[in-house]
């Protein structure tokens, strides 16, 4: 699939999408608390989405059957809400969803601590969204996508922490998942280079320990390989002649 440039109005419809997404960030967010189950994180998410007019991007998408990803813990990403999964205190969740307008998606991802949780928690994090914002300092027109995943992975190790090889972001408009694949880890100077138009899902995966992951056997669920804690911190963002535009944010 080519990389899309897109238009005026088909951007105003991903940044409306990306705001409606924010908000469900935000209520969902406020709403965890211990005792509640990833599956009740699931259905008031979807409810919100629905309420807005838009429709749940992960829904189905390739046989998935929850419309939100819940992660807990050492789940890195793609955690499916489960009745039988109850949040304690300490845990930390990771939240990944999109939102489709009118044919246009957005998809972002945050991790939030369930109540009281560690520093080392809080730290993994803090340092898991400043990475996000690390790489899209680089982001531009005429920039190479190497600046960016570079950016991304200097800033996680330097922090102790390793960035996720397995799983990538990615470019996003009328389907969630186009190209270019966007790597949080890599070389200055290489990639793709980014064009104004452009919208693409950056989406740094931390693990506290080492990068390696496994799938479960639901062969959803990926988990840290060595049992540590993983974060997630990701944003749809649209390049610009001289920057980006975070539409999630």
């Amino acid at each position: 699939m080519p990389v899309t440039i897109k238009s005026a109005r088909e951007i105003e419809l991903m940044k409306e999408a990306g705001r409606i997404l924010e908000i469900v960030h935000d209520e969902l967010g406020k709403a965890l608390h211990p005792g509640m189950t990833t599956l009740d994180i699931d259905r008031l998410g979807e409810e919100i989405i629905r309420s807005y007019g838009c429709e749940p991007s992960f829904l189905n998408y390739n046989g998935y059957p929850a419309s939100i990803c819940v992660s807990v813990n050492d789940e890195v990403v793609h955690g499916i809400p489960s009745k039988r999964a109850i949040l304690k205190e300490g845990d930390i969740i990771s939240i990944d969803m999109g939102a489709i307008l009118d044919g246009w998606h957005s998809d972002a991802a945050r991790t939030f601590g369930v109540g009281k949780i560690s520093d080392e928690a809080q730290n993994l994090i803090d340092v898991t969204r400043q990475s996000f914002f690390e790489g899209i300092k680089y982001v531009k027109h005429g920039a190479k996508l190497g600046d960016v995943s570079s950016a991304i992975q200097q800033y996680v190790e330097s922090h102790g922490y390793s960035v996720v090889r397995d799983l990538v972001g990615h470019g996003i408009g009328r389907n969630l998942h186009e190209d270019p694949s966007v790597p949080n880890f890599g070389k200055a100077g290489h990639g793709v280079k980014l064009a104004a138009g452009m919208t693409i899902a950056i989406e740094p995966m931390v693990n506290a320990g080492d990068y390696h992951v496994a799938v479960l056997d639901d062969d959803w669920t990926v988990v840290t390989d060595d049992g540590s804690l993983s974060a997630h911190y990701e944003n749809t963002v649209l390049i610009t002649k001289d920057g980006c535009e975070i539409l999630t944010l």
